[in-house]
């Protein structure tokens, strides 16, 4: 039964992280629509965070695997890396 509440709440986190993402990615439209000469610039760093971003889970990925970690820990971690992101550039978005 714990597993499901693992999972569950794994869920639970990934579904609010998706509502955030589409809030970074409306400022983000924003930001390229209001400052036509930046635009270029921040596809550039949105495509190179994409990137970095995945390195980055996949290494998580592969520490929790090596540690023996339950796959819904590894899940949890991989999360954490994409949560981390996401906030900091929906707190660079807001500022700018």
């Amino acid at each position: 039964m714990q597993m499901w509440n693992d999972w569950f709440a794994l869920s639970l986190q990934t579904a609010k992280l998706s509502w955030e993402a589409q809030g970074v990615m409306a400022l983000r439209v924003m930001r390229m629509a209001t400052q036509p000469a930046r635009s270029q610039t921040e596809a550039r760093r949105m495509v190179t965070e994409k990137v970095a971003a995945l390195g980055e889970a996949q290494a998580a990925a592969a520490a929790g695997i090596i540690k023996g970690s339950k796959n819904h820990r590894v899940a949890k971690k991989v999360l954490g890396v994409y949560k981390k992101r996401v906030r900091a550039n929906k707190r660079r978005l807001r500022r700018a």
